[in-house]
């Protein structure tokens, strides 16, 4: 790809958000595993130095080049699939002109190039990831989602000192969320989605500046830490986890930054903090397909910005408010697949007039005011379909534990794995 002329930050010339995303490559569960012991085996046996042959006549032209040769011909090696030959030109001693690198100058040297980004996006490799990928010290962006990688994110990963953004998205990453993208220093976009990481999610992850947190559809269990109201994240995406406990009330500490907030598909229980109402800022709130219940709070009134609206699919009651209806901006509003009996007549007013708006509230209890409403006779077959005589009885729990781990429940017909894009 070659090296570009000089300009201020190493990370300027290198950072472009991606938020391509697609199920994962096919790769069967004992490829996943032979993968997996191999990449641990080869630890175990060379410890942080995992031998790799590079021809000792390959003169590079800088040392800050020829450590990232290094880390490179290690990850090569270290694919066990490479269809489409990406890396085929991965040879001689020009990293810049490989497949994917991009080099610039260093930050403190301008006369010396170093290697800036890394994108494997889509390549369709399969392997896993080396300890020596820490040697790429200066990457500013690493794209590797859309693959097949296997195992474990390394340790090593701290030494990118450099490392602003982290896509690692579609693929087949194991074991518990990898804590050492937490002491990468400049990280600030985190993307681990499509992946089979599992356990609870740590405080600390909360803590950190990140300006965007992807962990949707892994298996992620436990509860949502209260930590997450001192995020400066712009979007946290938690959808199509496991997830269980209350939205902690703390949420509204997020509002100056927090744009999206999509926690779909999960098992949380309890009622909406009334906290949610403060995140005047939000134009995505998705808390669909979980256990929630009680009244939606009248603090919503204060979503000034939201676009998206999705209460969906959980056993919230009483009445559809108004002021929720008459939000400025909303263009999507779904209630569906709850309990409500009824809305407030704004609702209507405000459908009427803006006929482009997007309002969902069949299979509620809503009787003859709205079509489609669930029925008012015998309970239906189904228990997500339970009719309006038996409602599911209303949850208490305390709100004030976000670790308590609350189990599936088979109220409600819950679609695994929801896409979310």
């Amino acid at each position: 790809m070659g090296t570009l002329p000089p300009f201020p930050p190493l990370l300027a010339a290198a950072v472009v958000f991606s938020f391509l995303s697609s199920s994962c490559f096919s790769l069967t569960s004992h490829e996943a595993a032979a993968i997996a012991r191999r990449q641990l085996l080869n630890f175990e046996q060379h410890g942080d130095h995992v031998h790799i042959d590079i021809d000792i006549k390959i003169k590079v032209s800088n040392p800050r080049l020829a450590t990232a040769h290094r880390a490179l011909h290690a990850l090569k090696r270290a694919l066990y699939s490479d269809p489409s030959n990406f890396t085929g030109n991965w040879a001689g001693p020009d990293v810049c002109a490989y497949n994917g690198v991009l080099c610039v100058p260093s930050l403190d040297n301008a006369s010396a190039s170093a290697v800036a980004s890394l994108d494997m996006n889509a390549a369709d490799v399969a392997g896993y990831l080396p300890r020596e990928i820490g040697l790429l010290s200066d990457l500013a962006v690493l794209h590797l989602n859309s693959n097949r990688f296997c195992g474990v994110i390394p340790e090593e990963i701290t030494n990118m000192t450099q490392l602003y953004e982290l896509d690692v998205s579609n693929n087949r990453l194991v074991g518990a969320f990898p804590d050492a993208v937490l002491r990468v220093p400049k990280l600030s976009y985190l993307d681990i989605r499509f992946n089979d990481f599992e356990g609870p999610i740590p405080p600390e992850l909360f803590l950190r500046p990140y300006d965007a947190i992807f962990l949707n559809n892994n298996r992620f269990t436990s509860g949502i830490p209260d930590t997450i109201g001192r995020s400066t994240a712009s979007v946290i995406v938690l959808a199509n986890n496991d997830l269980g406990g209350c939205i902690p009330a703390t949420i509204g500490q997020a509002a100056p930054t927090l744009d999206e907030f999509v926690f779909l598909n999960n098992s949380l229980t309890g009622c909406l903090p009334v906290e949610s109402g403060l995140l005047a800022n939000a134009t995505v709130f998705d808390v669909s397909r979980n256990l929630l219940t009680g009244a939606i709070p009248a603090t919503m009134d204060g979503l000034a910005k939201v676009e998206q609206l999705d209460l969906s699919h959980n056993t919230f009651t009483g009445i559809v408010p108004g002021d929720v209806c008459e939000l400025p901006v909303l263009t999507n509003l779904s209630v569906s697949y709850n309990f409500f009996a009824g809305e407030d007549t704004q609702c209507g007013s405000v459908l009427d007039a803006k006929p482009d708006k997007s309002f969902e509230d069949e299979a509620n209890c809503m009787g003859n005011e709205r079509p489609m409403q669930r029925s008012a006779g015998a309970d239906a077959a189904e228990p997500y379909l339970a009719s309006c005589r038996r409602p599911p009885p209303a949850r208490h729990h305390r709100c004030d534990d976000s670790s308590s781990e609350m189990p599936p429940s088979s109220l409600l017909l819950k679609s695994r794995h929801v896409q979310i894009q």
